[in-house]
């Protein structure tokens, strides 16, 4: 979906756009100036169950369960929407992983981004056999 400008107006920030603004990585200012922008409702911003999820159990494995929590709240305190499960989402989910090499998680991220005509805010190598099928924003990949 575009706004009046033309420019997307639905965003799916995947855990690994989240984890990007928490660490100030590389990619951080983008996923600030949406979340800045859907403050101010230019842009509506998607955020799947499974998101927080992975954003915690990363967090906690590499930092601890006091700053998963904290990074969890903020997320529950950001301008949006949090997509829980639902049975059209899951076989938008279940059709993702049947027909691609998806983790579980990745493929009810990359359903909310279909199912809500959203643009998918990633820097994750697993979306890129999606490309075809979902609106993707690349954030810059880590060299590891």
């Amino acid at each position: 979906m575009k706004n009046q400008n033309g420019e997307d107006r639905n965003y799916v920030l995947d855990s690994s756009a989240f984890l990007t603004f928490f660490e100030d990585e590389k990619g951080a200012e983008t996923v600030q100036k949406l979340l800045e922008s859907a403050k101010k409702e230019e842009i509506i911003i998607f955020v799947c169950f499974a998101t927080f999820t992975e954003v915690f159990y990363i967090t906690f494995r590499e930092q601890g369960q006091e700053e998963a929590r904290k990074r969890v709240k903020l997320m529950n305190r950001l301008a949006i929407t949090r997509i829980e499960s639902s049975e059209e989402l899951g076989l938008i989910a279940g059709r993702l992983k049947a027909a691609n090499k998806l983790s579980f998680a990745d493929a009810w991220i990359a359903a909310t981004a279909v199912l809500y005509d959203s643009t998918l805010v990633h820097k994750d190598p697993e979306f890129e056999q999606l490309e075809n099928e979902v609106k993707v924003l690349k954030l810059p990949y880590k060299l590891i």
